[in-house]
């Protein structure tokens, strides 16, 4: 299949593999209420809200959104929720679980739980694709939002699991760019080690389907001048698909930069467990966390 390279391309995918069922934990939100009318009116998702049923009521009331067509289950406590939402899953019952209103860290509770979580013996991460003004295709950026500081072997399932997402989106052998703050390789900068290594391991097929090097500073990775100027010699450099970060913190940061200085519009969803886990930001608008349960649907099984 050709590459998904926009989001209308990727709402159009997402509506061709639904409707999917999904449970969101928190439902009971502004943003929230106004993207499962959306999904449920055209056809993408059968929503099941968990929360609060007089909370459901007034928000709906509030923002004139009509719940007929939408299960509602009732739960206060939102890590209550989310262990009910992971509890549809291992039922079939839902396809996928989508965060509302609940902490992240809530629903991470009991997506990771060693017993009635949904684990299914990789690393949990998180893949976040923007679609950028005047970029030609989409961007994938992990972690930014699970694996705090990870380690190597961790880094290493991180790159996978991003490489296998954008697969699934069309992107064949994406190129991956492991990000650190420059491209020469710097004993005394533990980011930097990590990411030659796993530039040496994809070559040695331990990461594979995918193009990686690094390290590579975030100018060169997506800048085909910037390479060129500073003599870099890549498949990767400047036309980098994937960008992966040394860690949690310098994700985020970059995902937040290419939202409010690119004007960057934002899907994401941590991937590696039983189902999709639709984590959009608690901020989004309705029209962004639509386009990540899309994301979150394309991907459901």
């Amino acid at each position: 299949m050709p590459p998904i390279r926009n989001f209308a391309q990727l709402l159009e995918a997402a509506l061709h593999r639904g409707p999917k069922r999904v449970a969101i934990v928190g439902g009971g939100q502004r943003e929230t209420l106004h993207a499962a009318r959306m999904a449920r009116g055209m056809g993408l998702a059968h929503c099941i809200l968990i929360d609060d049923p007089q909370r459901l009521d007034l928000v709906a009331e509030e923002e004139g959104i009509d719940l007929s067509g939408m299960t509602i289950l009732e739960e206060r406590d939102m890590v209550e929720a989310a262990y009910k939402a992971v509890a549809l899953i291992h039922s079939d019952e839902a396809d996928l679980v989508m965060n509302g209103r609940a902490l992240p860290v809530e629903l991470m509770r009991a997506a990771l739980d060693k017993e009635e979580g949904l684990r299914i013996g990789k690393i949990i991460s998180d893949v976040s694709i923007f679609e950028i003004p005047d970029f030609d295709r989409l961007i994938f950026v992990s972690d930014v939002a699970i694996v705090v500081t990870p380690t190597l072997p961790q880094k290493v399932a991180i790159v996978q699991n991003a490489i296998d997402t954008a697969i699934e989106l069309g992107v064949q052998e994406p190129r991956v760019a492991i990000l650190a703050a420059t491209e020469m390789v710097n004993p005394e900068m533990p980011a930097n080690m990590d990411a030659a290594n796993l530039s040496k391991m994809a070559e040695r097929g331990q990461i594979r389907g995918g193009i990686v090097d690094g390290p590579l500073a975030i100018d060169n990775a997506i800048s085909v001048k910037a390479a060129e100027m500073k003599g870099i010699k890549s498949q990767v450099a400047g036309r980098a698909d994937i960008l992966i970060t040394p860690d949690v913190e310098s994700g985020n940061i970059l995902a937040k930069a290419l939202a409010y200085f690119a004007r960057g519009h934002m899907a994401g969803v941590v991937v590696g467990a039983h189902c999709p886990i639709v984590m959009p930001s608690r901020s989004d608008p309705p029209e962004q966390k639509l386009m990540s349960l899309a994301l979150g649907v394309y991907l459901s099984k």
